[in-house]
C-alpha cells in the first residue's frame, strides 16, 4: 500500500508551561491546515505520549482527550515508547488500512523538577541492573561513548563538532528551543562535564511540546519510500557489542530494502541525537559510513548544511529540543518542510530523499523511516 504525507505542523518546542490539550490542539490544527483537509476527514489518529508523573495532568487517557479535541468518534491507538514513541506511532500509524490517520505526540516534560523527570527517563533502561546502581541516561551513554572511543578513536573534538553543527542548525529554526542563538566551539569545549567523556552540550535538553502529521492514501508530493522497526536488549552491556545498536542496523536496513535506495542516496536526515555519541554511532549503523569511522565522518563536513548529506537541520534534540514522544514525529515534520523546500536559512537544496532515525530508550526500540520528493 502506497502512502504519503499530507500534511504537517509542530508547535514551538520550549520551556513555556502550557497543557497539553492546547499544544496537542496547535500542532493538529496545523497540521490538518497543512493538508488541506478537517478533522471530519481524519479515519484514524495514532497518539504518542509518556504516561508517567512527568506530564502531571492526572490524566490517563490521552487518546479520548484527543477525541474531545477533534470532535470526533473514531479508532484512537495510543502507542508509548518513549524517546521513540513518536516514530512508533508513525510505522504503527502506517499499517492501518484508513485513508486519512491522523499522528500525534505529545508531552509536557518540564512540568516537574529536574530530579523527577531524570528519575522517570531512567524507567526507560533496565531497572534490574542499572537503575539499582544509579546511572542516569547521560551516564549510560557515556560509557557507551567511551567505548566507542577506546576501540574506534573516536575522540571528544569529535563528539564537540556534533554539537557545535546541531547548535547552529537550530539557531536557523524557528521552532527550536535554541532559535537565533548561536554557541561557539570554545563554548562548548569550555562547559561542565555532566558524565565522562561527556560535557553539557553532549546532552540534549528537556522541552515542551506537540507534533503531528497526516497520512493518506492520496497521493501527495511526499511519499513514504521505507519504514522500518527493530527492538534490542534493554541495557547496552548485555549487547555483544555496546558500540552496534543493532535495532538501528535492522530498521535502517529494512526501510532501505523498502524504498530501493542506498544510504548514498539520502540527501537530508534526522538522527536520533539524545546525546552526541548516539548521532555519530548513528552514521556508522545507517551505513553512511564505515563502523568506527564516524568521527572522520563528522570531521570532513558531510553532514554539515553545506555538506552532502545536512543530519539534523531542525537542531535535533540537541538544540531544536527532546520532548520525549513528539521528537519522532517532529523529525518526519523537518524532513517533510525540506523535502517541500520551506525551510529557509537552513534549507538544503535539491533535497528529494530524507531519512528519520528515532530512539526509544539507549536503543531498545528504533525506527527508521525514508521519504521522496515526488
Amino acid at each position: 500500500m502506497e502512502r504519503y504525507v499530507k500534511g504537517v505542523g509542530m508547535t514551538k518546542f520550549g520551556i513555556e508551561d502550557r497543557p497539553i490539550h492546547d499544544m496537542a490542539h496547535e500542532a493538529m490544527t496545523l497540521a490538518l491546515k497543512d493538508a488541506g483537509i478537517t478533522a471530519a476527514d481524519i479515519d484514524a489518529v495514532v497518539v504518542s505520549n509518556v504516561d508517567t508523573k512527568i506530564n502531571d495532568e492526572r490524566q490517563r487517557m490521552y487518546g479520548l482527550a484527543v477525541s474531545s479535541l477533534l470532535n470526533r468518534q473514531m479508532p484512537i491507538i495510543v502507542v508509548p515508547a518513549v524517546c521513540g514513541g513518536g516514530g512508533a506511532a508513525f510505522w504503527t500509524a502506517l499499517r492501518l488500512k484508513y485513508n486519512n490517520i491522523l499522528v500525534l505526540g505529545v508531552d509536557r516534560v518540564l512540568a516537574n523538577t529536574t530530579p523527577m523527570i531524570t528519575k522517570e527517563i531512567m524507567n526507560a533502561g533496565d531497572n534490574f541492573w542499572e537503575q539499582e546502581e544509579g546511572l542516569a541516561f547521560p551516564a549510560i551513554n557515556a560509557l557507551v561513548a567511551q567505548q566507542h572511543m577506546l576501540k574506534y578513536g573516536t575522540t571528544v573534538e569529535d563528539l564537540n563538532l556534533i554539537a557545535y553543527k546541531n547548535h547552529y542548525h537550530g539557531s536557523l529554526n524557528p521552532k527550536a528551543r535554541f532559535f537565533g542563538k548561536k554557541v561557539s566551539l570554545e563554548e562548548i569545549k569550555k562547559s561542565p562535564i555532566v558524565a565522562s567523556p561527556f560535557n553539557l552540550y553532549d546532552c540534549s535538553i528537556s522541552v515542551n511540546g506537540a507534533a503531528a502529521c497526516v497520512i493518506s492514501n492520496d497521493k501527495t508530493d511526499v511519499k513514504v519510500e521505507g519504514s522500518g522497526l527493530a527492538t534490542d536488549y534493554l541495557a547496552p552491556f548485555e549487547r555483544e557489542d555496546m558500540t552496534i545498536w543493532n535495532a538501528t542496523v535492522v530498521a535502517g536496513k529494512e526501510a532501505f530494502k523498502q524504498a530501493k535506495v542506498l544510504p548514498s542516496d539520502i540527501n537530508v536526515a534526522e538522527l536520533h541525537d539524545a546525546f552526541t555519541i548516539v548521532e555519530l554511532i548513528a552514521y556508522e549503523d545507517l551505513g553512511f559510513c564505515k563502523k568506527g569511522e564516524g568521527g572522520k565522518f563528522i570531521r570532513s563536513g558531510y553532514v554539515n548544511l553545506d555538506g552532502k548529506m545536512p543530519v539534523n537541520t531542525s537542531g535535533g534534540l540537541k538544540a531544536r529540543g527532546h520532548p520525549i514522544s513528539p521528537t519522532g514525529v517532529s523529525q518526519i515534520v523537518e524532513i517533510v518542510d525540506q523535502l517541500k523546500g520551506r525551510c529557509g536559512k537552513r534549507q538544503v537544496k535539491d533535497a528529494k530523499l530524507g531519512l528519520t532515525h528515532n530512539i526509544g530508550g539507549a536503543g531498545g526500540t528504533i525506527t527508521v523511516h525514508i521519504f521522496r520528493k515526488l
